[in-house]
Order: C-alpha cells, then structure tokens, then sequence
C-alpha cells in the first residue's frame, strides 16, 4: 500500500489517532500552565478535558490538528492558526462575531512540534513539515486505512 497519505483517510480519525500516538510517545512536552488556560478570549471556562493539548476541546486535537494543518498546507504561521481555531463571541442580544484564539496556545503547540522534529521554520516565514514530520503522519494514516480493511 504504497502512496497512502494523510489526504486518503478521515480527518477526525486521524486527528484522534494521530493525538493518541502523540500521547502515547510521550514526546510532546506539556506546558505546566494547561490546566488553568484558556484557548481563547472567546471562551468562558478553560477546556474540561485534562489532556486538551493532545484532544482540543470540540474533538479538536490540537497538536494533531496543527500538524495536519501544516502538513496540507506549505507554510502555516500563528496567525492562521488563530483564526482557524478561533471561534464565536457572545455579545449578549447584540449578533455574534468570529474572534481570533489565544496566539500563545498557537505559538507554544508549533514550538512543542518543533521540538519533536514534527515541524520546521520556515524560510519564507512560519512553519513547515519535516521529513521526519511527514513520514510519521504517513505511517499513521497507512494504519487507520490498514485497519478499516
């Protein structure tokens, strides 16, 4: 099964896959400050799930959101990240808005990436994937479709 690519399989499978390895590696280093923040101005509470930095909440992983970000794309920087993470402020009877998410959350998950050799800077600007980066995600896409078989 050669050429299975992270673009053949379901996002939401793979990005939960993809967020259990990373869990399961134990590579990915963890801010201390997880479970006080919150991911946005938007939101009112800090997300309720422990391991949100693997598993953002609304069955976002963050970490593994990020990286299939990238991965799909050739240079993605915080900014983007914030807008497409970011979501709907409520503004009482006045309609809601789409507001921009935390740049720091952004910022240390693409810094946490790079430290696993899952991303690389950019020449242009922003972040890329790495060799390393892009065979891992393969390899992770080829066992989900291994397993639907």
């Amino acid at each position: 099964m050669a050429g299975i690519t992270v673009k053949d399989v379901n996002a939401h499978e793979f990005v939960k896959a993809y967020a259990a390895y990373l869990k399961r590696t134990g590579k990915l280093e963890v801010p201390k400050w997880v479970d006080i923040v919150k991911t946005g101005t938007y939101k009112e509470l800090a997300p309720y799930d422990p391991d949100w930095f693997y598993v953002h909440a609304a069955n976002r992983d963050l970490s593994a959101a990020v990286a299939r970000h990238v991965y799909l794309r050739k240079s993605v920087g915080v900014g983007a990240l914030r807008k497409l993470h970011g979501g709907s402020v409520n503004r009482g009877s006045r309609p809601s808005h789409h507001v921009r998410a935390s740049g720091s959350v952004q910022r240390k998950v693409l810094q946490a990436l790079e430290k696993v050799n899952v991303l690389e800077q950019d020449n242009k600007g922003g972040r890329s994937i790495s060799q390393d980066g892009r065979r891992d995600l393969d390899r992770i896409a080829m066992t989900l479709i291994e397993q639907d078989e």
